[in-house]
């Protein structure tokens, strides 16, 4: 038999893994392997020493590990810890960006050891539906089951997997074939970058050999409610988990009113939600927000004032134009002042003013915080050190089209998780994906969007009459799927050509039409950097075509028979 020499340490542990397992020639083997691509991953670390873990932590890790790999076989279930002192790859935070990553790292390496670290107490879940279509479910028991219909019919679970497919932490190491662990309940709070290693709230450390910060964010808070006192505070919703859900969802079968402030896409869809609680029972529910109108930063201005209609029209009492300067809780009541003197008594209020991505760990591991737009920064391979990655909320990153950006969206936090885990597997693919993002006011009214859409840029809108299939539920019926973004892959489309004719020319908006459905160009020097589909779906590789291009475009009326607008 011949065995390649790998160094004294490596010659060490290849003896003590012999020893213990000399009766089992197939995962000695294994073992012999996993030394080698230790050695090979100390190579290349020490190639470029100021990217990552210095060398003597590398090093120790990787004989930690190979030493624990060994001695795991034989470990009696009861000697097991409850949380692994080591992992291969390690993910912080349990929500989208790292479940997508752990299952992009388990297709890459399917015997691959993932352990994934949560403050939540829940597995990892889609967010979207805590604010739209649990909502609108007629079963009772959803709050509690978390199953839902989507707008097509089709019921599923908000979890992304049963708790059958985790392993457990405590056998995380030992299963023959790997897998996916969570620890829910935890949170790191240190960061050694250069010694490969976490300490978490419950002073336990944890070695890794690749890692994942998919942190999230947390939602922000008006200054006001802050500084408002307990009984305040104690009566006011930071809309962001499941247990907020579960929460506002029983508030708002016993309050009289709730007043939602924020009049982006999480408070607009929360209104229209709660909007349709109001009509079903005594209820008051109440929207306000600084801007002219129902997302006043994102849509053109006679599109968000429609928008603000449609919201009315759902049951609730709108508010633009309303700054909170002060709130306090008296006679059973909370009390809103604004700042133009006006004054409004809700017993419930729902903060919906934006989130604040999570980089507490920047000031233990070093790494760098983008001061313009928050976040980890990191390079077109989501990388912020050669051995550590960041997805989701609280990446920061270089879009080769559109500049620096971080994007809080569901389907990002897909595509991001998704690329990184495929990066931490050796793929070393750039990203380039444009994400979209989608937002409904019900099963009737919704739109999806694709890159810089901000209502302060230049916009031309094309609409025309929407029929019975150009809504949401219409749209989810098609594709078979209600999280619109899940059958969205990261598909461009390769051409894209002008119909010669259309049923009618494009038509460019007026005050006071009722849109329908139509395309909105946002524009920076001619050039297209954003699109809102508003009641058009399935059209988004098309619009990531166009964006991908960058092109000087003259005529926006010959792009938009692009979407086949008037189709009937």
């Amino acid at each position: 038999m011949m065995i390649v020499v790998v160094g004294i340490s490596a010659l060490g542990a290849a003896a003590y893994v012999y020893g213990t397992l000399k009766d089992d020639k197939i995962r000695y083997d294994r073992r012999i392997i996993d030394i080698a691509k230790s050695k090979e991953e100390r190579d290349q670390n020490v190639a470029a020493p100021a990217e990552g873990p210095s060398q003597e932590a590398t090093i120790a890790v990787s004989e930690a590990a190979v030493a624990e790999s060994a001695a795991q076989e034989v470990a009696p279930v009861a000697d097991r810890p409850d949380i692994p002192s080591h992992v291969p790859y390690l993910l912080i935070g349990g929500g989208t960006a790292s479940f997508a990553a752990a299952r992009s790292i388990r297709a890459r390496d399917p015997g691959a050891r993932v352990l994934i670290i949560s403050e939540e107490n829940e597995l990892p879940y889609m967010r979207p539906p805590l604010s739209k279509e649990l909502w609108f479910s007629d079963d009772p028991s959803a709050v509690e089951t978390l199953r839902f219909k989507q707008w097509n019919g089709k019921e599923r679970s908000i979890y992304f997997q049963p708790p059958s497919f985790y392993v457990s932490p405590k056998d995380l190491l030992y299963v023959e074939h790997g897998g996916v662990a969570i620890l829910t309940g935890k949170k790191v709070i240190d960061m050694d970058v250069r010694g490969n290693k976490v300490t978490l709230d419950d002073d336990s450390h944890i070695s890794y050999e690749k890692c994942l910060i998919a942190s999230g964010g947390t939602p922000r808070n008006l200054p006001a409610f802050e500084r408002a006192g307990e009984e305040v505070q104690k009566r006011t919703t930071l809309f962001r988990k499941i247990e907020d859900f579960k929460s506002l969802e029983k508030i708002s079968r016993e309050a009289k009113s709730i007043t939602v402030v924020g009049g982006g896409f999480l408070g607009s869809e929360l209104a229209c939600a709660l909007g349709k609680r109001a009509r079903d029972r005594e209820l008051d529910v109440i929207q306000m927000f600084p801007e002219n109108g129902n997302m006043g930063k994102v849509l053109p201005e006679y599109l968000s004032n429609w928008t603000t209609e449609k919201v009315r029209k759902e049951g609730v009492n709108v508010m633009p134009n309303s700054v909170v300067k002060s709130v306090q809780f008296k006679d059973g009541k909370l009390s809103i002042k604004l700042k133009d003197g006006r004054m409004v008594q809700t017993d419930h209020i729902v903060a919906a003013v934006g989130l604040e991505p999570n980089v507490e760990l920047a000031k233990s591991s070093g790494l760098e915080v983008d001061s313009d737009f928050g976040g980890f920064r990191v390079n077109a391979e989501l990388q912020a050190r050669s051995n550590i990655w960041v997805a989701g909320d609280a990446a920061c990153f270089y879009d080769i089209k559109l500049g620096r950006r971080r994007v809080e969206h569901h389907d990002h936090a897909v595509v991001s998780g998704r690329l990184a885990g495929e990066n931490m597997t050796g793929a070393a693919k750039p990203y380039w994906h444009q994400s979209m993002f989608w937002s409904d006011l019900g099963p009737d009214v919704g739109y999806e969007a694709i890159g810089i859409v901000d209502s302060s840029l230049p916009t031309v809108g094309v609409f025309a009459k929407a029929s019975q299939k150009d809504t949401p539920k219409a749209a989810t019926e098609e594709s078979g799927t209600g999280i619109r973004s899940e059958s969205e892959t990261e598909d461009t489309a390769s051409k894209v050509s002008i119909p010669s004719s259309t049923s009618s020319g494009p038509h460019v908006p007026e005050q006071g039409e009722d849109y329908g459905k139509g395309v909105v160009f946002y524009m920076r020097d001619r050039v297209i950097v954003g699109i809102v589909l508003w009641n058009i779906f399935n059209r988004m590789p098309i619009a990531r075509k166009i964006i991908k291009d960058g092109e000087d475009h003259a005529d926006l009326n010959e792009i938009a028979k692009l979407f086949n607008i008037h189709e009937d």
